[in-house]
């Protein structure tokens, strides 16, 4: 049984990975996707998306961080490879999962699944620069509008010398919308020789076993359940161990929230020296958001935080949350 942290761009950075990463339970996680257009990028932008290459590939907490690329043109994507492999990075991936309409306008991430030759392409291009030895993965959605062309797609990357896949059990149009169709990703597993791994709408423990069940895949990847959540992967773990899992209603899971607390203020440490002032507050308010679904404290410290706008303000709420020291507070 593996475990894997899915990418997400805008959500799941670099900052975030460190954080939840801290929390045990995942094998590796997967950076948000670097795009590959018609240029052969420089060690720094891999850097910058991947900082992780400069600590030996891991978080500080030691998960392999695998590097994803996206992109359209075979030749392009394997000279990147290529050139990313200088950086011993612990896997590259490939990215047909992304949905989102300005990737897919520019021929990136899902809207490429209606073309299985060129999928085939790009996989036979890229396994030829990827080392023997570094796993070489993709991540695909079921298709574009349907899943008719599912296990084609899924049998040309395999042909193409894909190792692993990861099924995002949604279409494009789907979007994150349930529910997640996780009967196709047992199809797909049938269809192709290599492993397959779940992915798609898995908030708890119980959605993971469902999850499990109804694909009919052992290894399951997070994305959104793993950010509302920090300690699932753990859960799971534990579940799986025959540890008895505790799923305390609100106003539960108190000692949860108090582990959580450091983690917060790492995020908010981490995030303000990355990013713009201007913009520190609306990522933690974005992480908030997804964390109040499952703690009460963080749906009162959203909607204190909500009409807040200068870090100055974030940290005197923090403070009063027993999230930042008085000693940070006042150095802000």
């Amino acid at each position: 049984m593996r475990l894997v942290l899915a990418p997400m761009e805008g959500l799941l950075d670099a900052v975030l990975r460190d954080v939840l990463t801290r929390v045990e339970g995942y094998d590796w996680a997967v950076a948000e996707f670097v795009r590959v257009s018609d240029s052969l990028l420089p060690h720094r932008v891999f850097k910058r998306i991947c900082p992780e290459l400069v600590l030996g590939g891991a978080t500080r907490a030691g998960t392999p961080v695998r590097v994803q690329l996206l992109g359209s043109d075979p030749a392009c994507l394997a000279d990147n490879a290529a050139h990313l492999a200088a950086l011993a990075p612990p896997g590259i991936d490939l990215n047909f999962g992304c949905p989102a309409p300005t990737v897919n306008r520019h021929r990136g991430g899902a809207v490429l699944l209606d073309e299985p030759e060129l999928l085939f392409a790009i996989a036979t291009a890229v396994r030829q620069a990827v080392p023997q030895g570094t796993p070489f993965t993709a991540k695909m959605r079921l298709g574009v509008a349907d899943a008719s062309r599912a296990l084609d797609c899924a049998r040309a990357l395999a042909d193409g010398g894909v190792e692993e896949l990861v099924v995002h059990a949604r279409t494009k149009l789907d979007g994150y919308r349930p529910p997640a169709h996780w009967e196709w990703v047992g199809r797909v597993a049938d269809a192709v020789s290599i492993p397959v791994i779940a992915n798609g709408e898995v908030w708890t423990e119980p959605d993971w076993r469902r999850c499990r069940a109804g694909s009919g895949v052992r290894d399951v990847m997070i994305g959104r359940g793993a950010v509302a959540d920090p300690f699932l992967a753990r859960r799971i773990r534990e579940s799986a161990a025959g540890v008895p899992v505790h799923t305390e209603a609100p106003p539960g899971r108190e000692v949860e929230w108090h582990e959580l607390r450091p983690l917060l203020a790492l995020f908010w440490q981490q995030v303000q020296q990355k990013v713009q002032p201007t913009h520190a507050p609306g990522r933690v308010k974005q992480w908030l958001n997804l964390l109040r679904r499952n703690f009460p404290r963080a749906e009162t410290l959203y909607q204190e935080l909500r009409p807040l706008r200068r870090p100055a303000e974030i940290d005197q709420v923090l403070l009063r949350h027993g999230i930042v020291r008085d000693d940070v507070a006042q150095a802000a």
